[in-house]
Protein backbone atom coordinates (compact mmCIF):
# COMPACT_ATOMS: atom_id res chain seq x y z
CA UNK A 1 0.00 0.00 0.00
CA UNK A 2 1.30 3.41 -1.27
CA UNK A 3 2.20 5.45 2.33
CA UNK A 4 -0.26 8.57 0.46
CA UNK A 5 -3.02 7.02 -0.31
CA UNK A 6 -4.77 9.20 -3.79
CA UNK A 7 -8.15 8.90 -2.79
CA UNK A 8 -10.82 9.98 -5.50
CA UNK A 9 -13.89 9.89 -2.89
CA UNK A 10 -12.60 12.89 -0.30
CA UNK A 11 -14.07 16.47 -0.94
CA UNK A 12 -11.70 18.87 -2.32
CA UNK A 13 -12.05 22.20 -2.36
CA UNK A 14 -12.04 22.29 -6.09
CA UNK A 15 -8.27 23.71 -6.25
CA UNK A 16 -6.04 22.04 -8.43
CA UNK A 17 -2.13 22.87 -9.50
CA UNK A 18 -0.66 21.24 -12.19
CA UNK A 19 -2.72 18.06 -11.04
CA UNK A 20 -2.07 18.15 -7.43
CA UNK A 21 -5.66 18.62 -5.62
CA UNK A 22 -6.52 20.54 -2.66
CA UNK A 23 -8.35 17.90 -0.11
CA UNK A 24 -11.46 19.67 2.07
CA UNK A 25 -10.35 18.10 5.70
CA UNK A 26 -11.83 20.06 8.33
CA UNK A 27 -9.33 20.81 11.62
CA UNK A 28 -9.54 18.25 14.37
CA UNK A 29 -12.21 18.63 17.11
CA UNK A 30 -9.54 18.53 20.00
CA UNK A 31 -7.38 21.05 18.22
CA UNK A 32 -10.65 23.39 18.22
CA UNK A 33 -11.42 22.69 21.98
CA UNK A 34 -7.35 23.64 22.64
CA UNK A 35 -7.70 26.75 20.63
CA UNK A 36 -10.50 27.76 22.32
CA UNK A 37 -9.31 26.93 26.10
CA UNK A 38 -6.27 28.90 25.37
CA UNK A 39 -8.95 31.66 23.97
CA UNK A 40 -10.18 31.50 27.59
CA UNK A 41 -7.08 31.28 29.65
CA UNK A 42 -5.91 34.26 27.72
CA UNK A 43 -9.13 36.00 28.66
CA UNK A 44 -8.88 35.30 32.15
CA UNK A 45 -5.94 36.20 32.68
CA UNK A 46 -6.13 39.52 31.23
CA UNK A 47 -8.41 40.17 33.75
CA UNK A 48 -7.13 38.62 37.12
CA UNK A 49 -3.19 39.56 36.38
CA UNK A 50 -1.37 42.16 35.58
CA UNK A 51 -1.63 42.44 31.74
CA UNK A 52 -1.73 45.30 29.35
CA UNK A 53 0.56 48.61 29.70
CA UNK A 54 -1.10 52.20 30.08
CA UNK A 55 0.63 55.22 29.39
CA UNK A 56 2.02 55.80 32.98
CA UNK A 57 0.77 52.64 34.77
CA UNK A 58 -0.63 48.95 33.61
CA UNK A 59 -3.45 47.33 34.15
CA UNK A 60 -2.93 45.59 38.23
CA UNK A 61 -5.58 42.52 37.75
CA UNK A 62 -8.29 41.53 40.28
CA UNK A 63 -5.88 39.20 42.04
CA UNK A 64 -3.86 42.21 42.67
CA UNK A 65 -0.55 40.34 42.25
CA UNK A 66 3.18 41.91 41.67
CA UNK A 67 5.88 39.92 41.03
CA UNK A 68 8.15 43.09 42.07
CA UNK A 69 5.80 43.22 45.69
CA UNK A 70 7.14 39.19 45.47
CA UNK A 71 10.83 40.59 45.28
CA UNK A 72 10.44 43.29 47.71
CA UNK A 73 9.23 40.62 50.49
CA UNK A 74 11.92 38.12 49.79
CA UNK A 75 14.66 40.60 50.00
CA UNK A 76 12.67 41.54 53.63
CA UNK A 77 12.85 38.82 55.03
CA UNK A 78 16.40 37.89 53.75
CA UNK A 79 17.65 41.37 55.59
CA UNK A 80 15.34 40.14 58.47
CA UNK A 81 17.03 37.06 58.40
CA UNK A 82 20.86 38.52 58.19
CA UNK A 83 19.34 41.72 60.96
CA UNK A 84 21.54 40.04 63.62
CA UNK A 85 24.72 39.28 61.43
CA UNK A 86 24.81 42.53 60.30
CA UNK A 87 24.37 44.34 63.65
CA UNK A 88 27.12 42.06 65.32
CA UNK A 89 29.49 43.51 62.55
CA UNK A 90 28.66 46.72 62.63
CA UNK A 91 29.53 47.11 66.59
CA UNK A 92 32.42 44.90 66.27
CA UNK A 93 36.20 45.75 66.00
CA UNK A 94 37.58 44.79 62.50
CA UNK A 95 39.69 41.86 64.49
CA UNK A 96 36.50 40.60 66.07
CA UNK A 97 34.95 39.89 62.83
CA UNK A 98 38.03 38.51 61.70
CA UNK A 99 38.82 35.74 64.62
CA UNK A 100 34.78 34.93 65.30
CA UNK A 101 34.11 31.99 63.08
CA UNK A 102 30.82 32.37 62.78
CA UNK A 103 30.94 36.42 61.71
CA UNK A 104 33.80 35.23 59.50
CA UNK A 105 32.09 33.05 57.61
CA UNK A 106 28.93 35.42 57.03
CA UNK A 107 31.41 38.62 56.48
CA UNK A 108 33.19 36.35 53.40
CA UNK A 109 30.44 35.59 51.78
CA UNK A 110 28.62 39.00 52.08
CA UNK A 111 31.76 40.71 51.18
CA UNK A 112 32.49 38.19 48.02
CA UNK A 113 29.70 39.42 46.71
CA UNK A 114 29.67 42.94 47.42
CA UNK A 115 32.85 42.18 45.49
CA UNK A 116 31.53 41.02 42.46
CA UNK A 117 28.77 43.88 42.07
CA UNK A 118 31.39 46.57 42.46
CA UNK A 119 35.08 45.59 42.75
CA UNK A 120 35.63 42.93 39.85
CA UNK A 121 35.26 44.81 37.12
CA UNK A 122 38.40 46.54 38.01
CA UNK A 123 40.43 43.62 40.11
CA UNK A 124 38.82 40.72 37.74
CA UNK A 125 36.13 38.36 39.21
CA UNK A 126 39.30 36.25 41.00
CA UNK A 127 40.97 39.42 42.22
CA UNK A 128 44.16 38.57 39.87
CA UNK A 129 43.74 42.19 38.91
CA UNK A 130 45.26 43.57 35.34
CA UNK A 131 47.12 46.57 33.96
CA UNK A 132 46.76 49.50 35.96
CA UNK A 133 44.90 47.37 38.62
CA UNK A 134 46.82 45.81 41.61
CA UNK A 135 46.38 41.84 41.66
CA UNK A 136 44.99 41.33 45.25
CA UNK A 137 45.71 37.54 45.98
CA UNK A 138 49.54 38.45 46.00
CA UNK A 139 51.54 40.13 48.84
CA UNK A 140 52.47 43.55 47.37
CA UNK A 141 50.37 45.71 48.56
CA UNK A 142 50.96 49.57 47.30
CA UNK A 143 49.25 50.76 50.66
CA UNK A 144 49.68 48.29 53.11
CA UNK A 145 48.32 44.68 53.07
CA UNK A 146 46.87 44.50 57.03
CA UNK A 147 43.08 44.37 58.04
CA UNK A 148 43.15 48.03 58.56
CA UNK A 149 44.91 49.23 56.03
CA UNK A 150 42.98 47.07 53.33
CA UNK A 151 39.80 48.48 55.37
CA UNK A 152 40.45 52.77 54.82
CA UNK A 153 42.22 51.81 51.25
CA UNK A 154 38.07 50.60 50.00
CA UNK A 155 37.01 53.27 52.42
CA UNK A 156 38.60 56.52 51.41
CA UNK A 157 40.07 55.26 47.98
CA UNK A 158 43.39 56.47 46.25
CA UNK A 159 43.61 59.61 44.77
CA UNK A 160 39.76 59.78 45.13
CA UNK A 161 39.13 63.33 46.40
CA UNK A 162 38.32 62.45 49.67
CA UNK A 163 39.71 64.60 52.20
CA UNK A 164 41.61 61.63 53.57
CA UNK A 165 42.18 59.67 50.73
CA UNK A 166 45.61 58.04 49.81
CA UNK A 167 47.78 60.51 47.56
CA UNK A 168 50.86 60.78 46.20
CA UNK A 169 52.04 61.99 42.73
CA UNK A 170 54.55 60.20 40.94
CA UNK A 171 56.32 63.55 38.88
CA UNK A 172 56.31 62.77 35.49
CA UNK A 173 60.15 63.37 34.52
CA UNK A 174 60.02 63.60 30.90
CA UNK A 175 56.93 65.21 30.34
CA UNK A 176 57.42 68.20 33.02
CA UNK A 177 62.11 67.97 31.89
CA UNK A 178 62.94 66.85 34.86
CA UNK A 179 65.15 64.24 32.74
CA UNK A 180 65.87 64.13 28.92
CA UNK A 181 65.38 60.69 27.15
CA UNK A 182 68.73 59.39 27.60
CA UNK A 183 68.52 59.86 31.22
CA UNK A 184 65.10 58.24 30.95
CA UNK A 185 66.58 55.46 29.66
CA UNK A 186 69.52 55.32 31.90
CA UNK A 187 67.08 55.02 35.26
CA UNK A 188 65.28 52.62 33.41
CA UNK A 189 68.23 50.36 32.77
CA UNK A 190 69.05 50.71 36.21
CA UNK A 191 65.37 49.57 37.58
CA UNK A 192 65.52 46.73 35.52
CA UNK A 193 69.13 46.44 36.76
CA UNK A 194 67.46 45.60 40.53
CA UNK A 195 65.99 42.81 39.52
CA UNK A 196 68.97 41.21 37.54
CA UNK A 197 67.79 42.27 33.89
CA UNK A 198 69.36 45.19 32.62
CA UNK A 199 70.94 44.92 29.01
CA UNK A 200 73.42 47.66 29.43
CA UNK A 201 75.44 47.72 32.35
CA UNK A 202 76.85 51.16 31.53
CA UNK A 203 73.36 52.95 31.46
CA UNK A 204 72.31 50.93 34.95
CA UNK A 205 75.51 52.79 36.50
CA UNK A 206 74.76 55.69 35.11
CA UNK A 207 71.01 55.25 36.00
CA UNK A 208 71.80 54.60 39.13
CA UNK A 209 73.49 58.14 40.07
CA UNK A 210 70.44 59.48 38.46
CA UNK A 211 68.01 57.25 40.91
CA UNK A 212 69.49 58.21 44.05
CA UNK A 213 68.26 61.98 44.44
CA UNK A 214 65.00 61.68 41.94
CA UNK A 215 63.55 58.30 43.16
CA UNK A 216 64.72 57.42 46.06
CA UNK A 217 63.02 59.32 48.22
CA UNK A 218 59.75 57.49 47.89
CA UNK A 219 60.96 53.96 46.30
CA UNK A 220 63.73 53.64 48.61
CA UNK A 221 67.44 53.51 48.09
CA UNK A 222 67.71 49.65 46.92
CA UNK A 223 64.21 50.18 44.90
CA UNK A 224 62.30 48.33 47.98
CA UNK A 225 59.53 50.53 47.56
CA UNK A 226 57.31 52.62 50.34
CA UNK A 227 53.98 52.05 51.62
CA UNK A 228 53.69 55.44 53.29
CA UNK A 229 53.57 56.92 49.64
CA UNK A 230 52.17 53.89 47.80
CA UNK A 231 55.44 53.65 46.04
CA UNK A 232 55.72 50.32 44.77
CA UNK A 233 59.22 47.70 45.34
CA UNK A 234 60.90 47.93 42.11
CA UNK A 235 63.20 44.63 42.92
CA UNK A 236 60.20 41.91 42.58
CA UNK A 237 58.62 40.35 39.69
CA UNK A 238 55.16 42.33 40.42
CA UNK A 239 54.30 45.10 38.26
CA UNK A 240 51.29 47.49 37.99
CA UNK A 241 51.57 48.73 34.81
CA UNK A 242 54.30 46.26 33.01
CA UNK A 243 57.42 45.39 34.18
CA UNK A 244 59.30 45.46 30.21
CA UNK A 245 61.56 48.10 29.48
CA UNK A 246 58.98 50.06 27.16
CA UNK A 247 56.95 50.12 29.95
CA UNK A 248 58.95 51.38 32.54
CA UNK A 249 60.55 53.83 30.41
CA UNK A 250 56.93 55.02 29.91
CA UNK A 251 56.27 55.50 33.60
CA UNK A 252 59.31 57.32 34.03
CA UNK A 253 58.49 59.67 31.42
CA UNK A 254 54.95 59.83 31.79
CA UNK A 255 54.00 58.64 35.30
CA UNK A 256 51.34 56.76 36.22
CA UNK A 257 48.02 58.23 39.06
CA UNK A 258 45.49 55.24 38.92
CA UNK A 259 42.54 56.17 41.20
CA UNK A 260 40.31 54.05 43.09
CA UNK A 261 36.96 55.40 44.43
CA UNK A 262 35.95 56.20 47.70
CA UNK A 263 33.74 53.65 48.35
CA UNK A 264 32.58 55.22 51.95
CA UNK A 265 29.90 57.85 50.13
CA UNK A 266 28.60 54.83 48.34
CA UNK A 267 28.49 51.58 50.69
CA UNK A 268 26.92 51.06 54.12
CA UNK A 269 30.04 50.67 56.86
CA UNK A 270 29.28 47.05 57.17
CA UNK A 271 29.64 46.66 53.85
CA UNK A 272 33.24 47.87 53.79
CA UNK A 273 33.99 45.85 56.44
CA UNK A 274 32.96 42.81 54.83
CA UNK A 275 34.38 43.83 51.65
CA UNK A 276 37.75 44.56 54.09
CA UNK A 277 37.52 41.29 55.20
CA UNK A 278 37.17 39.67 52.25
CA UNK A 279 39.93 41.03 50.47
CA UNK A 280 41.84 40.19 53.35
CA UNK A 281 41.06 36.60 53.38
CA UNK A 282 42.42 36.02 49.69
CA UNK A 283 45.75 35.09 50.35
CA UNK A 284 47.70 38.60 50.01
CA UNK A 285 46.72 39.81 53.34
CA UNK A 286 48.95 40.25 56.01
Amino acid sequence: MPFFRDDKDLPTTGHDWDGIREYDRPTPSWWLWVFWACVLWAVAYWVLMPAWPLVGDYTRGLLGYSQRQVVANDVAKARDAQAGYVKRIAEAPLDAVRTDPELLEFALAAGRSAFAVNCSQCHGQGAQGAPGFPNLNDDDWLWGGSLAEIHRTIRFGVRSGHAETHESQMPAFFKDQLLDARQVNDVAEFVLSLSKRAGDAAAAARGRELFTPNCASCHGDAGQGNKEFGAPSLADAIWLYGGDKASIVRTIAYARRGVMPAWEARLDPVTIKELAVYVHSLGGGK
